[in-house]
């Protein structure tokens, strides 16, 4: 609707009726043959009725066919299928640079993964009102800059897919890792990310960093199954049963990262993807390559100054070499401002010092990182850690 139309609110709009008229009529008139051209139609009619109403559209749509050559004139039949997937267009349309990074994601949700206003909101835990303004900004901004409903030119399709790719990394991250509230998990939120990200790796089959992506999101959730436990507790992965990892999703990552490698320069999503396979090709937690890990980290530090990448880099070279070694790199984490209050800092400074054998340092961290962490397992998960060290009465 927003290709045959130019407008992606009323398009949006309209659709949602559609939606309602088919809930509520096609279990009393049966479903009809082609529901996809049924939905077309109707939402066509509902859509029209509105641009009709407004004076300010029916000007733009005169301009517009204007300069449209005459064989354009007429819209595509409802049941016409475009080689493009329009998913794929409203993918590269939310993430277009005007909009700041928050409104790219939450556009992102709304209109290419289908969640509603709510459930964005809940996802990111503000309240749906400023959600609603936030996404209402996204759009007005969409519509502003005039931008027609197609996959931009190659150069510009190019510039923007840093943005495409990061906006879908940070999905994945949030559902495969919340940093707030009673799950640790959102397997929607993770799984949209893997289906759009699947979609544009479809479209890009050659493009090295959007298949290291995609590898990376399958080599990481492949391992969800086993980071829960039967209460909803967080299970640390040295203490992860492997056998709930899924196979069939660690092959076809192995695999993606293997085509990717050859192709070019690497970037920071074939890197991490490589640390994910790794991880998951491991038969235990201490048969982990943590020298290999701990250089491929030291890859991504040149590439990208990224406090997280450092904070795992200290980890992998303590695992490697020792904890005194990754404590030292810790130490000088604390004072950049982007990570210092993180509770990842304090818990990742409190399993080497326990490791290590400081355990009233290693219980005090394990406190600060709970107090620290919104995500309500991970809480409990930090403060049962501490619980275990502190000294007997």
């Amino acid at each position: 609707m927003a290709r045959r139309y130019g407008n992606f609110a009323l398009a949006e709009d309209a659709t949602q009726e559609a939606l309602l008229a088919a809930a509520t009529r096609w279990p009393v008139d049966g479903v009809p043959d082609d529901p996809r051209a049924w939905l077309i139609t109707v939402a066509a009619r509902r859509l029209t009725d509105l641009l009709r109403s407004e004076q300010a559209r029916r000007r733009r749509e005169d301009d517009a066919a204007r300069r449209l050559p005459p064989g354009q004139w007429l819209a595509d039949p409802p049941d016409r299928r475009e080689p493009v997937d329009d998913s794929l267009v409203l993918l590269f349309l939310c993430c277009h640079p005007q909009l700041p990074p928050a409104g790219q994601i939450a556009l992102t949700l709304r209109a290419v993964g289908g969640l509603s206003t709510t459930e964005v909101a809940r996802a990111f835990l503000v309240p749906e009102g400023t959600m609603t303004r936030r996404i209402s900004r996204a759009k007005q901004r969409i519509r502003d800059s005039g931008v027609p409903f197609a996959l931009p030119a190659r150069a510009e399709r190019e510039a923007r897919l840093d943005a495409v790719r990061h906006v879908l990394y940070l999905i994945f991250n949030e559902g495969y890792a919340s940093t707030a509230g009673p799950r640790l998990r959102r397997v929607d939120l993770s799984s949209e990310a893997i289906r759009l990200t699947r979609m544009l790796h479809r479209a890009l089959p050659d493009d090295p960093e959007t298949t290291g992506l995609l590898a990376l999101m399958l080599l990481t959730d492949a391992r969800g199954p086993a980071r829960v436990g039967p209460g909803g507790e967080l299970v640390p992965m040295a203490e992860q049963d492997r056998r709930l990892w899924r196979a069939d999703q660690i092959a076809e990552g192995v695999a993606l990262v293997e085509a990717a490698l050859p192709h070019g320069d690497v970037g920071p999503y074939q890197l991490q993807a490589a640390i994910a396979a790794l991880h998951d090709e491991a038969p235990s937690a201490e048969q982990t390559d943590w020298p290999q890990i701990a250089a491929l980290y030291g890859l991504l530090m040149r590439l990208s100054d990224n406090p997280v990448v450092a904070l795992n880099h200290a980890v992998a070279v303590a695992m490697a070499t020792g904890e005194s070694a990754g404590l030292d790199l810790l130490a000088g984490l604390a004072t950049d401002p982007r990570i210092a209050d993180d509770p990842r800092l304090h818990a990742a400074r409190a399993h080497l010092w326990e490791r290590a054998g400081l355990l009233d340092a290693a219980r005090a961290a394990y406190e600060q990182a709970a107090r620290r962490s919104m995500n309500l397992p991970q809480q409990r998960y930090l403060y049962g850690r501490a619980a275990r060290l502190a000294t007997p009465d």
